[in-house]
């Protein structure tokens, strides 16, 4: 039975992700929505019937807003105003991302506060539901008056003008509309801006970060568990009186998840009594770091649980007046998005440190160089150390906040702008670039454990060591180690891990 995601009614995150990732999944309209959007359309209908200047409805945009506009022209102001907002470049945007922009802006007028017609909402819907995905371009956005361009470039396609992605092949919208014999959209008054103004590129792409991101948080915990068994660490830095004197919750999250990954170790118990008194602070102060990076993801999670249910157009459209505001503002979740990335950037470095530990003989508890067989003859891992070191640099340049920057835009009159798209997709590559970096710990973590045997990790641990065995063999000769990253980093992206071993 296909899930089903009704909109005008609370969603959540986990909503957004089946839709962005699963094109089975059916997204209806709420019952509740028919008579507070046709309530609110009248109201809009209304004045375009009167003689009254109202922003949005009879007005130019921005600092073009003290123009009216003739009552005959009003339809084809907003076609203008998507024309000529589709003004975006770059890369096409990846389909779980458009797919998240098309519910949430569906969502967001049909909560009534917008004044369009029911045809919008179904002209959305029939995009999103029978997998039709507008071509929208990566960057021109400045994350205030919403995310203006890609969402210009989203409602092009409603009108036929644009192109889509349809069954692997990218054509033009009203070629596609008309072989499923769907609704091509035209735009009554306000309703162009109602589609434009918001945030819901941001948060589409801000909701998949955040998923990505959790995923991230939880190998993390596995793979720098498997490592401090690769160098022949103490999980005593895990115990729960430690937390308990500094409860944050990320922090007792980790320690609980490390001393869950720790029962059954033979490498672990074997190495009970050396004289080794602390691990550096790259495998002791895990708890702190990773629970920190946790804790920061979770205040992402909380800003977008509560924007993808927010009205954030301009003007809203309420039982007793139009009222303008800055609802469109990016700057709730441009803040967090920057936050997020920060994070991310701190567990790759953590990560690369212990890599780096894996691989030294001071550290890595008796093993080899580089955990080459016949160290000097082979380099080993050497370079992928490289790697992680050249990822973390990058991931450090994209921590600089885009939030705290500002170019002023229509004639200053919009003088201040979040660049939340922007801290979105930075964020986006900070994951990237993270996923690469645990990749090659959980490589080296793999070799050091292997380099142990008879004795094991514990048994949840083995279970990951086998995951990448299947793939990946024992390095006895130096070899194409870009081969072996890549088939990390799949096993990772596939979520077998998590499949496997379950940690919060």
């Amino acid at each position: 039975m296909k899930k089903i995601i009704k909109i005008g009614k609370p969603i959540n995150i986990e909503d957004v992700i089946s839709v962005s990732f699963d094109k089975e999944v059916v997204v209806e309209i709420d019952s509740s929505v028919k008579d507070r959007v046709q309530k609110s359309r009248k109201i809009v209908d209304d004045i375009v019937g009167g003689n009254k200047a109202v922003y949005g409805i009879n007005t130019g945009f921005g600092s073009l807003s003290d123009i009216k506009i003739d009552p005959d022209k009003l339809k084809q102001l907003q076609v203008n105003l998507i024309r000529s907002h589709s003004a975006g470049v770059g890369d096409l945007l990846d389909e779980e991302y458009v797919r998240a922009m098309m519910l949430l802006r569906a969502h967001n007028v049909s909560l009534g506060y917008s004044g369009v017609r029911m045809e919008v909402i179904n002209s959305i819907l029939f995009f999103l539901n029978n997998d039709i995905t507008p071509c929208i371009p990566e960057k021109g956005s400045v994350g205030a008056s919403g995310d203006l361009a890609p969402l210009a470039h989203l409602t092009l396609s409603l009108l036929g003008e644009g192109e889509v992605f349809y069954k692997g092949s990218k054509r033009r919208s009203l070629e596609v509309i008309k072989e499923l014999k769907g609704p091509v959209l035209e735009l009554e008054a306000k309703e162009g801006l109602a589609l434009i103004n918001g945030t819901q590129y941001m948060a589409a792409l801000g909701c998949v970060a955040l998923y990505k991101a959790e995923c991230m948080s939880k190998h993390a915990d596995i793979i720098g568990a498997l490592s401090l068994e690769g160098v022949a660490g103490t999980f005593s830095p895990f115990d729960k009186r430690i937390s308990e004197l500094r409860p944050h919750d990320g922090q007792r999250k980790v320690s609980d998840n490390f001393l869950k990954l720790s029962k059954g170790s033979t490498i672990s118990s074997a190495h009970a009594e050396c004289p080794r008194v602390q691990d550096p602070y790259s495998f002791r102060c895990i708890p702190q770091v990773h629970g920190a990076v946790r804790d920061a993801i979770s205040y992402l999670r909380k800003v977008l649980s509560v924007e993808i249910n927010s009205v954030t157009d301009n003007p809203l459209v309420f039982d007793d007046a139009i009222i303008s505001g800055g609802n469109f503002h990016g700057e709730p979740i441009a803040l967090a998005l920057d936050f997020a990335a920060m994070a991310m950037t701190e567990l790759s470095s953590i990560s690369e440190r212990r890599t780096d530990k894996l691989l030294t003989p001071a550290f890595n508890g008796g093993l080899s160089a580089y955990l080459a067989s016949e160290s000097g003859l082979n380099s080993g891992l050497m370079i992928a150390q490289y790697t992680a070191a050249s990822l973390v640099n990058e991931n450090r340049v994209f921590s600089h906040p885009s939030s705290v920057d500002n170019v002023p835009t229509s004639n200053n009159k919009e003088d201040h702008v979040s660049m939340g798209a922007t801290g979105a997709r930075k964020l986006l590559k900070t994951i990237e670039n993270t996923e690469a970096v645990l990749s090659i710990e959980l490589l080296s973590a793999v070799e050091a454990c292997s380099k142990r045997e008879p004795l094991k990790p514990s048994p949840q641990l083995k279970t990951v060591m086998d995951l990448v065995r299947e793939k990946v063999s024992p390095l006895t000769e130096d070899r194409n180690i870009s081969k072996d990253i890549g088939s990390v980093i799949s096993i990772i992206r596939s979520g077998e891990i998590l499949k496997e071993v379950k940690v919060d």
